[in-house]
């Protein structure tokens, strides 16, 4: 009650552990500093739950900004309660509409807290060798895991739509990235575009990491660690954010998705 602070609701992906990431660097700076010096001090929300009771204790409808976004960086004093989207900027952000009034907007975002998971699309293929052998099996494990199919093709890639699959620490070695083409592009892939609440975090919660013995020593029931042989012979490419799951939506479903019904694939132009 000594001084003003200011209180902030940040919306994005990961927030909670992002905004965690961030909180955490910030304490470990203030141990280095020098008496003189300071850094903010600042509390966040733990759950969606307190979140959504906080928001609504600070906040009114017309307050809170939603819709595309671009960011600037926020300093600020002493409390937060809040989500924050990205773990390694050094600072908060916060979003405002381009081109709209900060009150314009219609979407409830009390509501959006209160609706849950969001219904999302994203893509998986299943790499040469994998689908013909195991598509049944690997059909029944979607519809368990609670996936709907929504677009579904097979194809043989160019080395060119192949190249853009490839994790960022692939591209780094030629060798590695010649070997990758070589097998992404020996025969026919099978690539589904699925739905679901959060389909794109549960996908590649589902997948494992892209080594599939690191997928077997973490948990043998990950699909990686049941099909994959090798880092280039994994089994399976998924879409490792939303962003990423648009861009592999255009570029494999370029027609559209006849049976997707979701907002989001309409806001995208899907």
């Amino acid at each position: 009650t000594s001084g003003p602070v200011l209180v902030c609701a940040l919306r994005g992906i990961d927030a909670f552990a992002a905004l965690a990431a961030v909180l955490k660097g910030w304490a470990q700076g203030r141990a280095r500093l020098s008496t003189g010096d300071t850094l903010p001090q600042a509390v966040m929300a733990l759950t969606p739950e307190v979140t959504f009771r906080q928001a609504i204790l600070f906040f009114t409808e017309a307050d809170l900004v939603t819709g595309k976004a671009r960011f600037c960086c926020l300093y600020y004093p002493q409390i937060v309660v809040s989500e924050h989207p990205h773990p390694t900027h050094p600072n908060l952000c916060f979003s405002y509409s381009v081109g709209e009034s900060w009150r314009g907007r219609a979407e409830s975002l009390f509501s959006f807290l209160q609706a849950g998971a969001q219904v999302l699309c994203t893509v998986l293929l299943i790499k040469p060798g994998v689908w013909s052998h195991s598509l049944p099996r690997i059909l029944r494990n979607l519809h368990l895991e609670k996936f709907s199919v929504v677009g579904m093709k097979h194809m043989d890639l160019a080395a060119a739509a192949a190249s853009r699959l490839l994790p960022s620490e692939v591209k780094q070695d030629p060798a590695a990235v010649e070997a990758h083409l070589a097998y992404l592009t020996s025969g026919t892939a099978l690539v589904l575009c699925l739905q679901r609440p959060n389909a794109v975090k549960k996908l590649m919660d589902l997948l494992g990491p892209e080594d599939p013995k690191l997928a077997q020593a973490l948990d043998p029931c990950l699909w990686r660690a049941q099909y994959g042989t090798s880092t280039v012979q994994n089994g399976f490419y998924g879409s490792k954010s939303y962003p990423v799951a648009v861009w592999d939506m255009k570029l494999f479903f370029p027609e559209g998705l006849c049976c997707a019904q979701c907002q989001t694939v309409q806001e995208e132009e899907v």
